[in-house]
């Protein structure tokens, strides 16, 4: 999520969809634990990353072009260089001792034409996904992560009648080539943010935010039903990106045609809002904005109410810093982790069905225009150092800690109070806000 330049945008993706999710009222919760129990031995421990923003050598696609623009901040270079760093990336991510490894399949690379397939790049992610998997941990495959061919945007990109079809095209492509593996899917990555930034960059007119919509979910449906076709129990998701205050007008609509068709709900949880926050509105110098990790429970809370028993995952969740600098606020990367895995420990110990979580992002990476947000656990200096060195942060034994012991320990205690009527759920959090147990 991240929230990148889009505060324009989402006024007009706001604006162009309706409410189709209610909140439901507010229920007595249990008294905090004073004991917390782990998350499990079976819990998805993970690390997440995107193609573009990481691969490097990039194709010609719309974010090539965007990049090469001036409508971004820094130009793409190589990125960190996945493409050529990928083998010893994956054992930073094994060393962490994570179960799970979420990449990007990006469309640009293995289809560079209208039917013409790139075997070249076919096989990286051969190798990308084999590497995964001889690490002993399970690949979530992403379809599309707002990346589509430099031939489709000239076809006018989601506002063009065949994109779906060109779309689904490389999708079955791509799941008849992994499937067996038994991966995790994710068809699109946060679609009301890559609506969007299709609307910002210019490539999608506003007045069809309900035709890429509409494509969208058709798209997610119809690969739904193909992936389960070809491998029997897949577990697949489209994620949002939480949005507090506007969660149900931004993403309900979509969620709302594709919910038959969702194994688990992918949440992308970063900030949260408090009513003393809004003094200080959420801008595009990402690392001033507000953490909340108590927020994580209410977002979880948010969707077992609105879906209960469904699998829920955290797709995405991080913190950013400037150029790898020490926030303003204090704040360390280690403690935002542990504070955050407390809550869904919390969660997970109320009832809800919360079964991963993937840190964004193993390493810094593009962060769609501009290589100043930092949210590695490693961090790469990709501006100024020539050898793109990985430098691991104070996360990394954290998290390390937190795989092997499924979580923080029983007597942990957040670093920061929760926040008085949390904007991520306003209802719930000030009718009956969580607590910590002293």
């Amino acid at each position: 999520m991240r929230f990148r330049r889009r505060t324009l945008a989402l006024a007009v993706l706001a604006a162009a969809t309706t409410v189709t999710m209610g909140s439901a009222p507010a229920f007595a919760r249990p008294e905090p634990p004073a004991q917390l129990a782990g998350l499990g031995p079976d819990f998805l421990w993970g690390v997440a990353a995107s193609g573009f923003q990481s691969e490097g050598h990039a194709p010609d696609s719309n974010w090539s072009r965007y990049a090469a623009s001036g409508k971004t901040q820094d130009p793409y270079h190589d990125s960190i260089d996945f493409y050529d760093n990928y083998l010893s990336d994956i054992q930073l991510a094994k060393n962490l001792g994570v179960k799970v490894y979420r990449i990007g399949i990006e469309w640009a690379r293995v289809q560079p034409q209208p039917g013409v397939w790139d075997q070249d790049g076919l096989r990286f992610y051969d190798k990308v996904i084999g590497a995964i998997e001889a690490a002993g941990m399970r690949p979530m495959l992403t379809l599309d992560h707002w990346v589509y061919p430099g031939w489709e945007a000239d076809r006018g990109g989601w506002n063009h009648p065949d994109m779906v079809t060109d779309w689904l095209a490389n999708a079955r492509t791509i799941v008849d080539r992994y499937a067996s593996g038994n991966p995790l899917w994710v068809t699109f990555n946060e679609p009301a943010m890559y609506m969007a930034n299709e609307v910002r960059l210019g490539n999608l007119p506003a007045t069809s935010i309900p035709v890429m919509q509409d494509r969208i979910a058709q798209a997610h449906n119809t690969i739904y039903d193909y992936i389960h076709q070809v491998q029997p129990g897949a577990m697949v998701t489209s994620n949002v990106a939480y949005i507090p205050v506007a969660e149900d007008t931004l993403n309900g609509p979509l969620i709302g045609k594709i919910a038959a068709k969702l194994d688990f709900i992918g949440i992308d949880y970063y900030y949260g809002l408090s009513p003393d926050a809004l003094r200080s509105p959420i801008t595009t110098d990402l690392w001033t904005n507000p953490l909340q990790p108590d927020g994580i429970y209410y977002a979880l809370e948010h969707y077992s109410r609105a879906y209960p028993g469904k699998p829920l995952y955290i797709v995405e969740n991080g913190m950013p810093t400037e150029n790898g600098k020490p926030r303003a606020d204090g704040y360390t990367r280690a403690d935002d982790l542990r504070d955050t895995v407390y809550w869904m420990q919390r969660a997970k110990a109320d009832g809800m069905n919360v079964i991963g979580y993937n840190y964004w992002s193993l390493t810094d990476n593009y962060e769609w225009g501009s290589y100043t947000p930092r949210f590695g656990l490693y961090t790469v200096d990709v501006l100024t150092d020539p050898t793109l060195t990985r430098r691991p942060t104070d996360a990394v034994p954290a998290y390390t800690e937190i795989t092997r012991d499924s979580g923080v320990p029983a007597d942990y205690r957040p670093t920061r109070a929760p926040k008085d009527c949390s904007l991520v759920d306003p209802l719930t959090s000030c009718v009956d806000p969580v607590t910590v147990p002293r």
